[in-house]
């Protein structure tokens, strides 16, 4: 910006967006103080490099605001847990499950864990066979993205809405 500026020629772009054309750096410095604006480099690697007359702290706020506006409007997605046991409970496990459709309607991804407990371990099937019955149950709102899998005492099986 102003005489941070290293090429010899540059396009310049009035503060209202008309081209001045191609003019020395020393005229183009001239012409901003004159409107007691700045002359900022906006396209360095162009030939010439094109710089604009205009407020710099008023561009700075702008871009800014632009960024802080951009930030607010994208969504993070989330990975919740939902833990069952392979004995669970009819109820509870519907419990379960209307949870982990919340999650996915809010568009999180959900890592549902079966945990083993003592002799439980003895019958991971049983862990098979409930998380086969939750993504079957799923098939139509979520894809798989992590098939169930063994991580010491627990399977685990993460889910990701369509």
């Amino acid at each position: 910006m102003n005489r941070d500026i290293v090429a010899q020629s540059i396009r310049v772009v009035g503060e209202d967006g008309e081209m001045l054309g191609v003019m020395s750096i020393e005229d183009a410095l001239e012409k901003a103080d004159a409107l007691a604006l700045d002359l900022v480099e906006i396209s360095p690697n162009s030939d010439p490099p094109v710089c604009k007359i205009l407020d710099y702290g008023k561009f700075k706020y702008q871009a800014q605001k632009k960024a802080a506006e951009a930030r607010k409007k994208q969504k993070t997605v989330d990975v919740k847990e939902i833990k069952m046991r392979p004995s669970i409970e009819r109820h509870d496990y519907d419990v379960k499950m209307r949870a982990i459709n919340k999650f996915l309607d809010d568009g999180d991804k959900v890592k549902v864990t079966i945990r083993f407990r003592g002799r439980e371990f003895l019958h991971q099937e049983l862990g098979m066979q409930m998380l086969e019955r939750v993504r079957g149950e799923l098939e139509d709102k979520a894809k798989v993205e992590a098939l169930p899998k063994m991580e010491g005492r627990q399977m685990v099986m993460v889910v990701a809405p369509r």
